[in-house]
């Protein structure tokens, strides 16, 4: 497992991007490892990625570091990245800790846990030679793609908020790319959130206040140039715009 996390690493730091790894997870539980490994090397974790194939299927995460969470950005250098993979996601703040426990978090608990919950876009980008070009394990142990987390400004009424009827509008230099209403394939976030208080986040000792978790893309992945200018449109979470040059 090490010489796996000394090659994401070194990819990061060189750009000279993989074209495998030598020895790919054996299953989740060594991708996890992997992406925990070199989360710890990178940095503070401040946010999670959270998604799900579909409303049933068991979530899949990935650590964040603070350095690749922006507050509020609507702009980013374009060199940060090797591809621009756009997402227009919700994204939960908490406000206290809900520390690794045996006795799992009730759905209520998770939510009273919760400050704020934001609009936000997650830049999903690899590490390898190409997007999508690896196995799923290879993938899930390099970040699980991830690249870059805006965090949008925080909603005034957020209990109020349906997820699942919220429309986003993603449009890239003027175009309409997607148009979708409850968009997420992995349905309910809040199923998402008690996932990984009880079981995502038990590795880091569980959730911590201050901490951002991002319940994957509604509006799937649209692949954008360097100098594009996107705009997200909710339809109560108000907008987003982000040019990345």
């Amino acid at each position: 497992m090490t010489d796996t996390v000394e090659a994401l690493i070194a990819a990061r730091e060189t750009r000279k991007w993989l074209t495998g790894l030598d020895r790919r997870p054996a299953d989740e539980a060594e991708a996890y490892a992997i992406q925990d490994a070199v989360a710890r090397r990178l940095g503070p974790v401040t946010a999670w990625k959270v998604g799900a194939a579909t409303p049933e299927a068991e979530p899949f995460r990935a650590p964040i570091n603070a350095a690749t969470v922006f507050e509020g950005a609507d702009h980013l250098p374009a060199n940060l990245f090797q591809v621009i993979g756009v997402e227009a996601e919700i994204a939960y703040r908490f406000a206290r800790d809900l520390p690794a426990r045996e006795q799992p978090y009730t759905r209520e608990e998770v939510l009273d846990a919760v400050d704020s919950v934001h609009p936000a876009w997650e830049i999903v980008d690899t590490r390898f030679t190409g997007f999508g070009s690896q196995d799923r394990l290879s993938h899930m142990a390099d970040q699980f793609n991830h690249g870059a987390l805006i965090v949008g400004p925080a909603i005034a009424d957020w209990r109020a908020l349906d997820p699942l009827k919220e429309s986003v509008t993603l449009e890239v230099d003027g175009e309409t790319k997607v148009e979708t209403v409850g968009g997420n394939s992995a349905g309910d976030p809040v199923r998402l959130l008690v996932w990984m208080a009880n079981v995502g986040t038990r590795s880091f000792g569980g959730l911590h206040a201050g901490e951002v978790v991002t319940t994957g893309s509604c509006t799937g992945t649209v692949f954008v140039q360097p100098g594009s200018r996107s705009v997200a449109r909710y339809g109560t979470m108000g907008t987003l715009t982000l040019k990345v040059d």
